[in-house]
């Protein structure tokens, strides 16, 4: 049986979360008869208080948690600058810690975090098993930023990854390739199942054949994008155009198509490269933004910590779906 929550308190007690916190820490703001009710549903349910989760309630913790995949990354690090930004001057402190794409790993720091007595989390899911944040958090508030987690009841900001590959592909199908190569990053991030599944629909709809051996995964790296690229062109049917799920994936692919002096191949980046609009020809980008995703996400986290603070409950968990532009550049309408 999994360890009862301040939710479940509240709800056998039929009073607000806010109650139970002054409740459980001794406050005098609280009338006999609500005590007694918020008591019994402690020792009914077996409930043991986290303290610093609990004191959060009487807004006394000013600092917030940032977990990510990678600093190094620059999207992720654009990310972790809007949202610091936005946060200090809210009046935030704000702690960032990186996951480098570990379950394992997301789940120590996401607990990290917590002993700081953070008011909010805003998390980019790594784990695929997120049944640890309801005792982990204990009612802090959550927002999962760019992909969904499976965890029911989360609040989370993502953009449209399924439906801007699909528009993307189904150009170049119009354009007249059949041999569109998918290069790819990790299958294990919803992200790009969903870029992939736009890939597979555009087909579909076009009533053209996939060929799965134009797809290659986990090269969302440079020097790994190159290579597969290397291999795609080395087809006895090699591939006439590409789609790139992630831009230092597409970095690799570009470097490439250079060195094999290969400028008839269409190209399609999900996100941009730097100097991408600088190329011959430039670039054509699904225009992925970090910074839009972070204002977002920042603002429906700060709007969750102060209902957490005045004890509102039962809210519906939101699911924000920011729309994406394909800026056509010249690459992506290059012909067969």
């Amino acid at each position: 049986m999994s360890r009862a929550t301040v939710y479940d308190v509240a709800r056998e007690a039929g009073v607000s979360i806010k109650t139970v916190s002054r409740v459980v820490n001794g406050s005098e703001a609280v009338t006999p008869q609500t005590r007694d009710r918020v008591m019994a549903a402690v020792t009914a349910l077996k409930y043991v208080p986290n303290s610093n989760a609990l004191s959060l309630k009487s807004g006394s913790s000013r600092t917030v948690g940032v977990v990510v995949d990678s600093l190094a990354d620059p999207f992720f690090a654009a990310i972790v600058a809007v949202v610091e930004s936005k946060l200090v001057t809210a009046g935030y402190t704000v702690l960032v810690a990186a996951t480098n794409r570990q379950g394992a790993r997301e789940r120590e720091q996401v607990i990290a975090l917590t002993r700081h007595r953070i008011a909010g989390l805003l998390l980019v899911p790594a784990s695929s098993d997120h049944t640890y944040l309801a005792d982990a958090l204990h009612g802090i508030p959550l927002v999962m930023v760019d992909r969904d987690g499976e965890l029911p009841g989360c609040d989370v900001v993502r953009v449209q990854d399924h439906d801007a590959a699909q528009e993307a592909i189904a150009g170049m199908l119009a354009a007249g390739h059949r041999r569109i190569a998918f290069v790819g990053d990790s299958n294990a991030l919803p992200t790009n199942r969903d870029r992939h599944r736009g890939y597979l629909d555009a087909f579909a709809a076009a009533g053209v054949p996939v060929d799965p051996e134009l797809e290659r995964w986990d090269s969302d790296q440079p020097d790994a994008a190159a290579g597969a690229t290397r291999a795609l062109l080395a087809l006895p049917d090699p591939p006439t155009a590409f789609f790139c799920c992630h831009p230092r994936g597409a970095a690799g692919t570009i470097r490439a198509l250079h060195e094999l002096g290969r400028t008839d191949c269409a190209m399609i980046s999900f996100g941009d490269v730097q100097l991408g609009d600088l190329l011959d020809p430039a670039l054509t980008v699904i225009d992925h933004r970090p910074e839009e995703l972070a204002e977002a996400a920042v603002a429906l986290l700060l709007r969750r910590m102060t209902e957490s603070a005045t004890g509102e409950v039962g809210r519906d968990p939101e699911q924000i779906v920011l729309p994406l532009q394909l800026i056509r550049r010249g690459s992506g309408e290059l012909t067969p």
